[in-house]
């Protein structure tokens, strides 16, 4: 039974989320039709990640099990034709071992969260990115932000909803930059809590408006406490960007 990976973008907005859930409209469930449409067979998807309602992916990868064996540029073509009309794109497949698994194989997930910064509203980028019309100081933010390297307990930026069994995470990469009158966050980390870039995304706006220090957001993350959280950021302007694999690990 072949395993094909998927690498896959999607526009996160008309979905529930990447995973299926019993009558809503997700990702997981528009490739498994697709899938279905072009192969006949009903399959399940499996994903690197599970992007809350509205969040986008550049780099999401997926793999699902065939009984036929089909070119990899076959699935990757049948599929997109049978997703043309969401706004979902396979942009590569290739064939994998059938030990590899897209969630637990991974090594490591980044994350982009966009803000747009500037007095108008977004016409072009509505839905794609964080309106936030007061001025931020985006060095503020990033120097706020290196905190967050390492292990730490991660509970204020953790929803009370999610399920991971600890709170603990090593975050690898933070960083904020301006360019032009977009404010871009950048996060990798192996994993992530639910909602936890969200969370922080919130809490660094805090900083760069002003309404906190530095110090005030190194002791949010140091209270360990869900109400210690800043605002939380709306899943407009995430993006899951990549997700890390060992060299040839899918050979």
């Amino acid at each position: 039974m072949p395993r094909y990976r998927l690498l896959v973008e999607y526009d996160g907005r008309p979905y529930c989320g990447f995973q299926a859930q019993a009558g809503l409209p997700s990702v997981q469930a528009s490739l498994e039709r697709a899938v279905q449409a072009f192969s006949g067979e009903s399959v399940r998807i499996h994903g690197a990640g599970r992007t809350d309602t509205g969040v986008h992916a550049l780099g999401q990868v997926v793999h699902v099990d065939l009984e036929k064996s089909w070119s990899p540029a076959v699935v990757r073509d049948a599929m997109n034709a049978h997703l043309a009309r969401e706004p979902i794109a396979v942009l590569g497949a290739e064939e994998a071992s059938g030990d590899w698994h897209a969630r637990f194989s991974a090594t490591g997930r980044r994350y982009l969260f966009r803000i747009l910064n500037r007095r108008s509203p977004a016409a072009l980028d509505q839905g794609r990115a964080w309106w936030v019309k007061k001025p931020l100081d985006a060095r503020a933010m990033h120097a706020a932000a290196q905190v967050l390297l390492g292990q730490h307990d991660f509970t204020t930026f953790r929803d009370v909803r999610c399920q991971a069994k600890s709170p603990v995470k090593t975050l690898d990469q933070v960083s904020v930059e301006r360019d032009g009158e977009a404010v871009l966050l950048r996060f990798a980390a192996r994993s992530f809590l639910h909602r936890q870039v969200r969370s922080m995304t919130g809490s660094l706006v805090e900083v760069g408006t002003g309404r906190w220090s530095a110090d005030d957001f190194k002791g949010a993350l140091e209270a360990r406490q869900r109400s210690a959280c800043g605002p939380v950021a709306p899943p407009d302007g995430l993006y899951l960007t990549e997700v890390i694999y060992p060299a040839n690990a899918a050979k």
